[in-house]
């Protein structure tokens, strides 16, 4: 760790120990509606939509945590499609995906049925 804080140059335990004064926050602008305007959603390092960005993030508010066991190489590649964090994240939207895809299919096939019914036995 010694050589790493060389390499960046300052003290890293005086910056951890800083406490933020009030008057330091008062210095900082307000965020208009426009500022938010410009930014992006992120889930890990990959931009998404607003939509897929604001169910992660309200998700994120109240995740379970839990064991699972993964292949490595599946692994290592969610690790790079993240760039090293928030790969958990893109897991978990992967898998959120996966299930509206097999809700939509679900719900589509049970339309489907109604349809073939209704042409089948007309009321």
């Amino acid at each position: 760790m010694r050589a790493k804080k060389h390499i960046l140059g300052s003290d890293l335990a005086l910056s951890d120990a800083h406490t933020i004064a009030k008057e330091e926050y008062d210095e900082l602008p307000d965020l208009s509606a426009v500022d938010l305007s410009l930014g992006a959603w992120k889930v890990g390092a990959s931009p998404v939509s607003a939509e897929v960005g604001r169910v992660a993030f309200g998700a994120a508010m109240k995740k379970q945590k839990i064991n699972i066991t993964l292949d490595p190489d599946v692994l290592a590649w969610y690790r790079r499609q993240a760039g090293g964090r928030g790969y958990q994240t893109l897991i978990n939207a992967t898998l959120r995906e996966a299930m509206r895809g097999k809700q939509m299919t679900d719900s589509m096939r049970e339309v489907l049925r109604e349809v073939i019914r209704e042409e089948l036995h007309p009321h």
